[in-house]
């Protein structure tokens, strides 16, 4: 797995003149809390982190945040950007223990599926209804993300949250909705459609025609 650094100062200043202030000088408010220790202010370089933010495993990593010196394991719990421009406004870290279960949203990761079944043998397209999942397990455990290999899956099958295969530690958290992660179904205006819909007009044809001679009847 990757490793991630994140440098930070302590920032003393708040409010929403301070943070305009960095924001401005090319900075970003954030904070660290939870744990044992006090919630701590700190400062970000912006432009650090928007090339961290490009690896995808960012977002799901044990984070190393490093204060001045002292180093904290912590993970990303909230991220506000900007709503039109391409920067951050905010962000929000917690720290972790290694003894405590986390809440954590990873991504999903869909293998071989050039090599699906339902699409090489059967003709049919791949929807993607989920990108990613809510998970709890310990910081050791905590994957990069959930594979959904789809080799073996047929056409018109369908893989559902209960479905997937989580590495050991790792519990998923879908509460009693049993969501659908991935299809594999005909494109619309496949072949097969296409003679669907001429059955379906010979026989609204055939009704018509049988309807106007019971009229003349």
């Amino acid at each position: 797995m990757e490793t991630f650094e994140i440098k930070a100062q302590r920032r003393t200043e708040v409010g929403k003149g301070a943070s305009r202030r960095l924001r401005h000088a090319g900075y970003i408010p954030a904070i660290i809390y939870g744990g044992d220790k006090p919630p701590v202010s700190l400062t970000l370089s912006h432009n650090d982190l928007l090339k961290q933010l490009e690896h995808e495993g960012f977002y799901s990593h044990i984070l190393t945040v490093n204060i001045e010196g002292e180093v904290e394991k912590a993970v990303i719990k909230d991220l506000q950007r900007h709503p039109y421009r391409p920067t951050v406004i905010h962000l929000d870290l917690q720290r972790v223990s290694e003894t405590k279960r986390l809440h954590m949203r990873v991504p999903l990761h869909f293998p071989n599926e050039n090599q699906c079944i339902g699409v090489k043998q059967g003709g049919g397209v791949v929807s993607r209804h989920m990108t990613n999942v809510e998970i709890s397990c310990l910081p050791k455990d905590l994957p990069e993300f959930v594979e959904v290999d789809l080799v073996n899956i047929e056409l018109n099958e369908i893989v559902h949250l209960s479905d997937l295969v989580l590495p050991e530690g790792v519990e998923l958290l879908h509460g009693e909705h049993d969501l659908a992660v991935v299809s594999v179904h005909l494109a619309r205006g496949s072949k097969a459609d296409e003679e669907e819909d001429a059955q379906e007009a010979a026989a609204a044809a055939a009704e018509a025609e049988e309807a106007e001679e019971k009229k003349g009847d």
